[in-house]
């Protein structure tokens, strides 16, 4: 009713709109030939890495060039971008939700200019400022969070880890020799604003030790009530301490219930929670979205531990590559990671990827609805 009574018009949703309060509307910034032919597209395909064509219906072609991108751009990168936008693609050009930047053009004879021109700028160390690639059966973009950069509760940094696993496997991005597309995601806590729970590897940052308490100040700075409210876990309770001959108003946090989570951080700067030897990484692998084959599925953990060395992560990189090199060799045509574990069975897969398996790895949570759930999409007789 409120947008009855206020005249707005679904068919017309710019009309009579006051255009500097919020986002434009998406079709204003589509380029003519995919705005002449919204929704009446045919099919597309991959002609080589990093560049699709899409045809429609009325016979128009889309070609896109995908390139690499951080996810967290200086603006005279993003300056760069669109020059190159505005020299090759009448000045459109649009992100993916896994931070590439697709450049578009409506003939196939702007395809191999533009490419030619994102391959010849380089860094000042000699790499590739717009790597073509990322499509196909191969690496694309890691999805991650904000790590060191501007977030309060990280076990790990999001981006440096990120360009050390981008840099061993770079050759993955501008190839599509794997088995099948291989989704990589980095969360930086287990809060998880990546997509750990569901890429075929993730590195997940964790905390190993509960929150320190800062008895002094807590009372000065904090919200006890909300500190206490934010544990999911029910791991603290208030409490008092006496400090300098002065009672003061405190918590107190039953370690073996605390998840390291770092919500009570969150909501109480005087309970930190980041520890330069307790924090750590945590490989999974197995996840996925894709209802292809087989129905979706969650990531395991396989490395339980591995340590923060910044800036390269060694540890992390040379595990992770040991794993794709593994999985390129052995999998089957389409298969994806974690349904080549599973057919090989988990066993060998920790044995040919020269993992050790601990009893920290094993999954013994079972809920009775686990198996009742309709947990997939695809097709079943009922």
């Amino acid at each position: 009713m409120a947008f009855i009574s206020s005249g707005y018009n679904p068919d017309k949703p710019m009309e009579n709109r006051i255009t500097d309060i919020g986002p434009r509307h998406y079709e204003e910034f589509f380029p003519p030939v995919i705005k002449n032919n919204c929704g009446k597209w045919l099919y597309h395909e991959i002609l080589e890495p990093g560049v699709l064509v899409h045809v429609a219906e009325s016979g128009d072609e889309v070609y896109t060039v995908r390139v690499g991108a951080a996810r967290l751009l200086s603006v005279s990168h993003i300056r760069e971008a669109c020059e190159i936008a505005d020299k090759h693609c009448d000045g459109y050009l649009r992100f993916t939700t896994r931070n590439n930047i697709e450049f578009m053009v409506d003939s196939k004879d702007k395809v191999e200019p533009l490419k030619q021109d994102l391959l010849s700028r380089k860094q000042a160390g000699g790499g590739y400022r717009f790597p073509v690639g990322g499509t196909g059966a191969g690496i694309t973009n890691i999805v991650h969070t904000q790590g060191w950069v501007h977030c309060h509760t990280p076990a790990t940094d999001a981006s440096g880890p990120v360009k050390a696993a981008m840099d061993v496997l770079f050759d993955e991005f501008t190839d599509m020799k794997l088995p099948a597309k291989l989704r990589v995601a980095l969360a930086c806590c287990l809060n998880m604003c990546g997509a750990v729970h569901c890429s075929d590897i993730a590195i997940l940052g964790y905390h190993r030790k509960p929150p320190l308490v800062d008895h002094e100040y807590l009372d000065k700075m904090c919200e006890i009530p909300l500190a206490i409210a934010a544990c999911p876990t029910a791991a603290i309770k208030p409490s008092k301490m006496e400090i300098g001959g002065k009672k003061v108003n405190t918590v107190a946090v039953k370690d073996e219930r605390c998840m390291f989570c770092g919500n009570c951080y969150t909501m109480c700067p005087s309970m930190p929670l980041a520890d330069t030897e307790g924090d750590c990484i945590v490989l999974m692998v197995g996840g996925k979205i894709s209802n292809r084959t087989s129905m979706p599925k969650f990531s395991k953990i396989v490395v339980p531990y591995l340590p923060n060395n910044p800036p390269r992560w060694p540890e992390v990189t040379s595990t992770i590559r040991r794993i794709v090199d593994v999985y390129s060799l052995e999998a089957r045509k389409y298969e994806r990671l974690g349904e080549w574990a599973e057919r090989i069975s988990w066993e060998s897969f920790f044995e040919k990827c020269e993992l050790e398996f601990t009893h920290h790895i094993i999954d013994d949570f079972r809920d009775p609805a686990y198996y009742t759930w309709r947990q997939s999409t695809q097709f079943k007789f009922t």
